[in-house]
């Protein structure tokens, strides 16, 4: 026998029963899970069964009695060799702190050797659940058929008959009336015109003798002034070096805070190292789920 082999027979007899005992480890359990809602309620959660590792044992023989029906063998032979093994395993798991079962999930264990059971995200052992998916509330739109079977549903609770619910049909729109088209308007007939007699043409006067224009005046060049000297504001340095102060400043604060938050952390480290060496239980409330820390504390 192998952990194949065994994660195989706990599947199978999973799917049929509620609990699965391993004789000498613990037992896995099998519950369901009602539809939920998620995402502040706009999803609706499917049904669906969870497995979680219990260490109290149980009566039931299931195991064995589907190895020996598998291998021809009879039952005290298949009980002895699936006890054998399961020993073994229990061992090997305290050590190493975890099994892995294909298919299943990994089962692992405590510093204080408490065993529990962390199912795979695919796991599926609801065969009555086969194709139900999440169903989001922010994009489903009702149509006719289901808001009639809502309406039957709710009218069967309430104990009236279902009155047929009609869509709203759009309201018949009167059609426009043609405008009436406009008179045509006679175009008044154009009036004889004069003929444009021609206009006598002035004689050309005579050209006017251009005057002679004064030579413009030479104004002396002035030479160009110098450029002023720049002078040293005094200001403008002082408020400079003051800047660069308060730059510094700020640095100095700003390694002094990493500094005490540093001192700090490794202070925290320090406090919850000594915590889970005198108080192992009380740190094992903040690792684990109140499920999984009372399984542990329970064997």
């Amino acid at each position: 026998m192998d952990i194949d082999l065994l994660a195989k027979m706990v599947k199978e007899v999973v799917m049929d029963h509620d609990v699965v005992t391993l004789p000498g480890v613990g037992s896995f359990v099998a519950e369901l899970v009602p539809a939920s809602f998620a995402d502040r309620g706009y999803t609706i959660l499917p049904p669906y069964r969870r497995l979680y590792f219990s260490p109290k044992q149980g009566e039931d023989t299931l195991l064995a009695d589907l190895y020996a029906e598998s291998n021809g063998i009879s039952q005290v032979d298949a009980t002895r060799i699936l006890t054998d093994y399961l020993s073994e395993m229990k061992e090997v798991l305290k050590v190493k702190k975890i099994i892995v079962f294909p298919g299943l999930g990994r089962l692992r264990a405590t510093m204080e050797n408490h065993f529990f059971f962390v199912a795979d995200e695919d796991l599926d052992i609801y065969p009555s659940g086969f194709g139900l998916q999440p169903i989001s509330l922010k994009t489903h739109e009702e149509t006719r058929v289901e808001m009639e079977e809502a309406v039957t549903s709710l009218a069967g609770l309430l104990g009236k008959t279902p009155q047929r619910v009609e869509e709203p049909q759009p309201e018949p729109q009167p059609a426009p009336a043609p405008e009436p088209e406009p008179e045509p308007v006679p175009e008044p007939e154009p009036e004889p015109q004069p003929e444009p007699q021609p206009e006598p043409q002035p004689e050309p006067a005579p050209e006017p003798q251009p005057e002679p224009q004064p030579e413009p005046e030479v104004q002396p060049e002035h030479e160009p002034e110098p450029a002023p000297k720049p002078q040293l504001n005094m200001s403008a340095v002082v408020e400079k070096a003051s800047k660069n102060y308060r730059k510094k400043s700020r640095r100095r604060k700003f390694w002094t805070v990493v500094l005490l938050l540093a001192i700090i952390a490794l202070a925290l480290v320090i406090a919850l190292v000594a915590v889970g060496h005198f108080f192992p239980e009380w740190l094992d409330s903040f690792l684990y789920s109140p499920e999984e820390y009372e399984i542990l504390h329970n064997q």
